[in-house]
């Protein structure tokens, strides 16, 4: 609710700006009225040029498209703040100062996905170019089913850190789930580790304060908040939806997992809650250090963290293909184009037997929506998991309005019954998938910083499956209604369709 209310703060003084707008042409400025009217006529149209060709998901230009038609001054002042990508060019620039831009060189292991799979050799170089992360052998990987079970594994971890600890969360919520992780923290500052904390300033704007961070900064732990809430920041949507630990370079856990005690149920707020995670060690936790590292320097204060690298595990690698390949990479909304959008677009096209989905939230866009819908036409099994119980009820509402167009075009749509699902995964094929941050919604698509993992061969693979499986058990079967006996909700289904991108 309070997220809402910030949105509606946002929206409410530019809606007024169009008032007043009108206002001042009706009392002051009616012999220049035409003129005016004229010129803000034509910059609407070169707007709306703008906006066409613009690299974009079509749903989304389409609302922007009538809201500058219908709204001409508020609509421009609207796009300009939060519906361009430009106002963002200071976190763009902070990004590419501190991250590392050499397009990774082939390697062998990119000659051994070749011999194996030709095509998804091919997925992963373009994942590689696009990303910047390498693609990795998997030498040890342990899925979690919910959070419950990862949650004794991390303090684990933590008791065991000796040089540094990263913790990057969307959301921090006091709790027996963050206050003991806060406790082994300040252990761990106290012997001389270095701690850092980053989360998102609106994910935890209700759950944690500036008097937390001074509290963390005084038992010796570094703390930085991401993009904090201003309400003239062109960059406002762009949040840190990323959930990573990074524990000296050699274990890192993530997943959809926040730092909550819902997320482990030990407080139920929608019935229970269904989450997936991992936890890998070795080499590949490099990947989750570089995208730690890039945000910490690029926005903390703070000193920076000056050369990981010499904290890897230098651990031998595991034999060709032991548990297959990995790539983890960060999706950034600054890119002209969703990394993940294409990413399951491209694996959609590969399948041959299966494609599951968990997601919490589905307004997928139209490009994902149909390799979905063209993937079970094709005879692909296509299911996505939803939650039973919902978290918000209207973003519920509006995943519900893209139901019927998934189910009429052969894709299965199941509901977890005993309360909220939260995950946030993928898997085809028996032979790959994917774990991370990264939703079914534009939000996520299009406007959040995401982390996610792309697995081939790997036993993270038929873990997921069996997960789906176990847990389809408890869900109820989503069926397809009558189009002729509902017309009214075809007609409030397309509305809210319209209007998904905005939340």
């Amino acid at each position: 609710m309070k997220k809402t209310f910030i949105r509606i703060l946002v929206i409410v003084p530019v809606a007024a700006v169009q008032v007043l707008w009108l206002m001042l042409l009706i009392k002051w400025l009616t012999p220049y009225s035409v003129i005016i009217n004229f010129i803000l006529s034509i910059c609407a149209f070169l707007f709306v040029l703008y906006i066409i060709t613009k690299r974009d998901e079509s749903t989304y230009k389409i609302l922007w498209l009538l809201v500058i038609l219908l709204f001409p001054l508020a609509g421009a002042v609207l796009y300009l703040f939060y519906g361009n990508k430009r106002p963002a060019r200071l976190l763009r620039k902070r990004l590419q100062r501190a991250a590392h831009s050499d397009t990774p060189a082939e390697s062998d292991v990119d000659c051994e996905l070749a011999s194996r799979d030709i095509r998804m050799a091919q997925t992963f170089r373009w994942l590689e170019n696009k990303t910047k992360h390498p693609v990795f052998r998997n030498e040890d990987v342990r899925y979690y089913s919910l959070g419950d079970e990862m949650f004794p594994d991390m303090l684990e971890d933590l008791r065991n850190a000796e040089k540094y600890i990263y913790v990057e969360y969307f959301i921090i919520s006091h709790g027996l789930f963050w206050d003991s992780i806060l406790e082994i923290l300040e252990q761990k500052a106290r012997e001389g580790v270095d701690v850092r904390v980053m989360y998102d300033d609106l994910g935890s704007i209700s759950t944690y304060t500036m008097g937390d961070v001074r509290e963390l900064q005084e038992h010796g732990i570094k703390c930085t908040v991401f993009n904090p809430l201003v309400f003239i920041s062109g960059s406002l949507n762009y949040r840190d939806h990323r959930k990573m630990m990074i524990i000296d370079g050699k274990v890192a856990f993530t997943g959809g997992i926040n730092l909550s005690d819902e997320y482990i149920n030990r407080k139920e707020r929608f019935g229970h809650w269904k989450d997936t995670g991992f936890r890998i060690s070795g080499k590949p936790v490099e990947s989750f250090t570089a995208m730690f590292r890039a945000f910490w320097n690029a926005f903390s204060k703070q000193s920076d963290i000056e050369n990981p690298s010499e904290y890897e595990s230098t651990e031998p690698v595991a034999s060709s293909g032991g548990d297959g390949y990995v790539l983890s990479y960060c999706d950034s909304p600054l890119n002209a184009e969703s990394t993940s959008t294409e990413l399951y677009i491209d694996l959609l096209s590969q399948a041959t037997d299966y494609a599951w989905f968990y997601t919490p939230y589905l307004m997928p866009g139209d490009d994902l929506m149909n390799a979905m819908i063209m993937a079970a036409q094709r005879g692909v099994d296509v299911r996505i998991m939803m939650p039973g119980i919902p978290d918000k009820k209207l973003i519920f509402r509006m995943s519900h309005s893209f139901y019927q167009t998934l189910l009429l075009g052969g894709v299965k749509i199941y509901e977890y019954e005993p309360g909220f699902l939260h995950a946030k995964a993928f898997v085809t094929d028996d032979r790959i998938a994917t774990v991370g941050s990264v939703n079914l919604d534009h939000r996520s698509l299009f406007l959040h910083f995401e982390n996610n993992s792309l697995f081939y061969g790997a036993s993270l693979v038929s873990d997921l499956k069996q997960d789906f499986l176990s847990t389809q058990e408890k869900c109820r079967e989503i069926k397809p209604y009558d189009n002729g006996a509902y017309v009214f909700r075809r007609v409030f289904d397309g509305i809210l369709r319209l209007f998904a991108p905005l939340c």
